[in-house]
């Protein structure tokens, strides 16, 4: 049976049934330079209660920063805060040093100036604290933004693109609050449900299709999107950017830190009434935010009962429908990106990751790990090497699901339990679901453009508060032949390009006179070395599928590389 919510707060304040506060739109920055000055303040939730927060440039949340593909940008972060913290770009492609991890610490009082390259494809990413054992706390607290990407491929298709207008901002987050009226942190009774920062929010929109872009930022609390009339709605994009072709939906789950692109065609429903729901009724066990956290009744955490949003139906906006605006959009587009899913036969590597809970069977408290162990800073978990593909197989033996993010990368699922992805998750992602009780995840991913190996990306459940415990690795992206440039045709010639194991080397008179090959896998490991002889030497290399690089030298230490492939 499904449960109705009417109470929502710890504090006892008394909720009214119709919303009472006007949405609130974050306001914008646009580039290519942006400040953000991260800051303690108050803010009014609830009549007569002040409450302390944290927020860029204001007391709550952050500005929206608007970025095209392909400009160079400079964020300059002053954090104002009386303790150190971090930013993190969640979703963006950007060098490891720019990407805001526990690392990039900056310091009460300092600024921090990450400069990259928008690489991302039109779409919806955030940005947050990422300091390590603090990240809950200050996400909390109320520092998050959003980051919207545009590119030529999106300005080419007739979608909502006027912010404010038909094109809404929408961020979902649960929080506690104690006796006084204070944000709790690691806390089972996130009792209050806001919307941009605001409690019992309403809005109008447009008669015309409208397009809501949709964070979960929520700390550990995932949903199950809908509107209270069942209408459907088109999926068009998710964590990365567009799908291929509108998926049409009455229900969406979001895990915390995914993103959801949402058209809604109310081209026929000016007057009408409804809102955006919660199905949480209808979220099945092991999900946090269903019914029971665990597989049965008996798994269960503390307080978690208690928490009436729990396996409830509650509303996060009452929605108006109004007149629409000049020269509205009315029509869904039929097709929208165009991208390549990698194929898992060009992986270079697959590697297992396995969630176990610490201490007793069953456990649904945690700390939670990944393969056995707890993060710490000081220890890289993996190397990967530049233009990697990989992948990732996630095994979660813990009786609760886990929203895995991994920085750097977007990727593609491949299987869910061994099933395929349905079509509203084939697109790209950065945050997928495990389920619980052996529920198995395999993605694919392409680790290039950056590598650095000192400043590692992360990985990590995104349920804040079991990052915070250490449910959390790192990885470097190397580059083995950093420096060393893949030579022109005219160095030597390599072939046949791909090759079943036997190779020829072709060199090329002049002031090179190339006299010994190495040949290496792509994390750098020598597999094979000799003498040339002659100006052709035929070689045969036995290795598994893959990419490999051969490198010629001569007595002079003058190099020439070249990639080939083992099919």
């Amino acid at each position: 049976m499904k449960r109705i919510l009417l109470l929502i707060t710890a504090t006892s304040i008394s909720v009214a049934l119709n919303a009472q506060n006007q949405l609130v739109i974050p306001s914008v920055l646009n580039g290519p330079n942006y400040n953000l000055t991260l800051q303690e303040g108050t803010n009014e939730f609830y009549p007569g209660i002040t409450t302390n927060t944290m927020g860029a440039n204001g007391d709550l949340l952050g500005p929206t920063l608007m970025m095209t593909k392909g400009d160079n940008i400079s964020i300059t972060v002053d954090n104002q805060l009386m303790e150190p913290t971090t930013i993190h770009w969640h979703g963006m492609h950007v060098a490891p040093q720019n990407d805001g991890g526990p690392h990039s610490v900056i310091a009460a009082g300092t600024t921090w100036n990450p400069q990259f390259e928008v690489m991302d494809k039109a779409g919806m990413n955030w940005y947050h604290p990422h300091l390590h054992m603090m990240t809950d706390m200050h996400v909390s607290k109320g520092i998050a933004g959003l980051i919207i990407v545009r590119d030529t491929e999106e300005a080419g298709l007739n979608l909502p693109l006027t912010y404010g207008v038909d094109e809404f901002p929408i961020i979902l987050q649960t929080k506690g609050f104690d006796a006084n009226g204070q944000i709790e942190v690691h806390t089972e009774m996130d009792t209050s449900v806001l919307v941009n920062g605001t409690p019992h929010t309403f809005t109008d929109l447009p008669a015309q299709v409208v397009r809501l872009r949709v964070l979960n930022g929520a700390s550990q609390r995932a949903f199950e999107l809908g509107f209270s009339d069942n209408r459907t709605f088109s999926l068009i994009g998710t964590d990365g950017g567009l799908l291929t072709a509108p998926v049409s939906l009455t229900r969406y789950r979001m895990a915390p830190g995914q993103r959801a692109d949402i058209l809604v065609d109310l081209s026929t429903s000016q007057g009408q009434a409804f809102q955006l729901m919660n199905f949480g009724s209808e979220l099945p066990n092991a999900i946090y935010g269903a019914l029971q956290p665990g597989m049965g009744p008996g798994a269960t955490i503390p307080n978690y009962t208690s928490n009436p949003l729990n396996g409830s139906d509650f509303a996060f906006l009452d929605i108006n429908v109004v007149a629409p605006t000049p020269s509205p959009i009315t029509t869904i587009p039929a097709s929208l990106a165009t991208f390549t899913i990698i194929p898992e036969a060009s992986a270079n590597i697959t590697r297992t990751l396995t969630f176990t809970s610490a201490g007793a069977m069953g456990n649904l408290v945690g700390p939670f790990l990944i393969n056995g162990a707890e993060f710490d800073m000081a220890t890289i978990n993996y190397t990967v090497p530049l233009n990697n593909t990989e992948i990732w197989t996630l095994t979660n033996q813990t009786p609760i699901a886990h929203p895995f993010h991994i920085h750097d990368v977007q990727f593609f699922i491949l299987d869910i339990n061994g099933v395929p992805p349905p079509p509203a998750l084939s697109g790209y992602n950065d945050v997928v679901l495990v389920p619980a009780g052996m529920g198995e995840v395999r993605f694919i991913a392409k680790f290039e453009n950056f590598a650095n190996d000192t400043i590692p990306y992360m990985y990590h459940c995104h349920m804040l508060t079991h990052e915070d415990m250490g449910m959390m690795g790192q990885f470097i992206v190397s580059d083995p032949f950093s420096g060393l440039e893949e030579q022109s045709a005219s160095s030597f010639q390599l072939y046949p390009n791909p090759t079943n194991g036997e190779l020829f080397i072709a060199t090329m008179a002049g002031e090179t006179n190339f006299e010994t090959y190495e040949i290496f896998d792509y994390q750098g490991k020598q597999m094979q070395a000799g003498e040339l002889s002659g100006s052709t030497t035929k070689l045969s290399f036995e290795a598994s599928n893959g990419m490999y690089w051969i490198k010629l030298a001569n007595k002079e230490k003058k190099v020439a590389l070249k990639r080939f492939t083992i099919k």
